[in-house]
């Protein structure tokens, strides 16, 4: 079984790879997006994690919060939102693991 420790959410996001990349020249300061650094197998799959967890769990707060974010503003809105759910998703996940801390409005079936 493969577990590994992480101190914060930060380093959860950075081993992900789903950390904002910051930007600075000059005065100007702006984030670019997600640092591809990251574990790019676990970043795909969390991505289409992400995807199934919107239609398994339509009530939960990640999926009310994307789609009052992202749904209604095209395609591209929706791809770039779902790389943010999938974030908010890993730290909600590494949470219920670490701690036993269901994400707000999720429903656990028992099988």
């Amino acid at each position: 079984m493969f577990h590994r420790p992480f101190s914060s959410r930060r380093h959860l996001a950075s081993y992900l790879g789903l950390a904002p990349t910051p930007y600075a020249s000059g005065d100007q300061q702006r984030d670019q997006g997600i640092s591809k650094a990251g574990n790019k197998p676990a970043r795909t799959l969390l991505v289409e994690i992400a995807w199934v967890w919107m239609r398994h769990q339509p009530g939960s707060a990640l999926t009310t919060w994307y789609r009052a974010r992202y749904a209604q503003n095209g395609a591209r809105s929706r791809k770039v939102g779902v790389v943010a759910l999938a974030r908010k998703l890993a730290i909600a996940l590494w949470h219920f693991v670490e701690h036993g801390v269901v994400p707000s409005g999720a429903v656990l079936n028992a099988r």
